[in-house]
């Protein structure tokens, strides 16, 4: 049940990571009215019939800057340096590298002799 969840979880935070161009879309769409009159910037000035679509487009570039930035601050955690202050000394220890001898297995060839696969001939 928990793997389930888990599962679920995943798959839906994948998808709204990949379509938050669309969720702003849609959320424009459907308060379309709402940002015309009270968030345009240009409402004042109804002869450019903006309608709301220079909000939509800062919210769309508000919503690419974060995704860079996230994939940004990931790419940033992924990277690690890896510092050595003392050289360490190699030891090899003459138990492990002791030849273990295996027992032989004799290798048993087919005793069959079968034909050859050859194409057909043409006459």
């Amino acid at each position: 049940m928990l793997q389930r969840i888990t599962a679920y979880l995943l798959i839906v935070s994948l998808v709204t990571v990949n379509f938050t161009r669309l969720f702003v879309y849609a959320g424009f769409e459907l308060n379309r009215n709402y940002i015309a009159t009270k968030l345009c910037e240009n409402r004042d000035k109804p002869w450019m019939h903006c309608n709301g679509k220079c909000y939509f487009m800062k919210k769309i570039k508000q919503a690419e800057d974060n995704k860079a930035a996230g994939e940004r601050t990931a790419q940033k955690n992924l990277f690690q340096e890896a510092g050595f202050n003392e050289p360490q000394a190699v030891k090899f220890h003459s138990v492990l590298l002791a030849v273990i001898a295996s027992p032989e297995r004799p290798i048993h060839l087919p005793t069959q002799i079968r034909p050859i696969f050859q194409p057909p001939r043409l006459s």
